[in-house]
């Protein structure tokens, strides 16, 4: 009589039954009711291979709260795929489309140098001022380096009160030179004018503090 490996049945079995459950998963994502949806978006979000049926799902999906499980796994995934996912939705339309991303972005530092540049030099205005706020993850002598030189080349008041008000915070004093003659070109712009003297000011008085 042939023997029978014990577990050979067995071992094929769960894994059919996983790729069921994560098809079934994703077709609740894609077509389910608002309730089926989240239920999904928390199932995939433990899975691997999610990253796909979730990043397509926020293209669509208009439940805050299943967007905010797609953004936090997205956030947590971390990886290269999940910062690209997100890029585009900084220029959705739609406001929570758009915080959503920058916030997932913002909690994967690490994916930000190798983005932030483009982002800084893009022909949006608007792209250009969220990628200031993203600066603001970075350590204070990255986005400084960052921040520097997007303000030295900035011709949009906005955006450059953007990247003021984050080396305001973080600048150290290797910005002053290029704050200073940054202000002379915006010195007919009074609110700007004030944001400078602000950023200026503030980073003078860190620097005369620090040991």
């Amino acid at each position: 009589m042939p023997l029978i490996r014990a577990g050979a049945g067995e071992a094929a079995a769960p894994a059919a039954d996983h790729a069921a459950d994560r098809a079934a998963l994703v077709a609740a994502l894609e077509g389910g009711s608002a309730g089926e949806r989240l239920h999904a978006a928390r199932a995939l979000a433990v899975l691997p291979g999610a990253l796909a049926p979730l990043s397509a799902a926020l293209q669509m999906e208009a439940e805050p709260a299943v967007r905010e499980v797609i953004f936090t796994a997205l956030a947590r995934l971390a990886c290269e795929e999940a910062a690209d996912a997100l890029l585009p939705l900084l220029r959705a339309e739609e406001a929570g489309l758009r915080n959503g991303a920058l916030a997932a972005l913002a909690a994967m530092p690490a994916r930000l140098p190798a983005r932030l540049p483009a982002l800084l030099a893009d022909p949006d205005p608007d792209i250009r001022l969220l990628a200031c706020e993203l600066a603001r993850a970075l350590p204070a002598p990255e986005a400084t380096t960052l921040l520097c030189a997007a303000v030295e080349r900035e011709s949009e008041p906005n955006v450059c009160a953007a990247a003021l008000d984050v080396l305001t915070d973080l600048g150290g004093p290797q910005a002053l030179p290029v704050l200073e003659r940054a202000a002379r070109r915006f010195d007919a712009t009074p609110f700007l004018r004030f944001a400078f003297e602000v950023a200026i000011g503030r980073i003078r008085a860190s620097t005369a503090i620090d040991p």
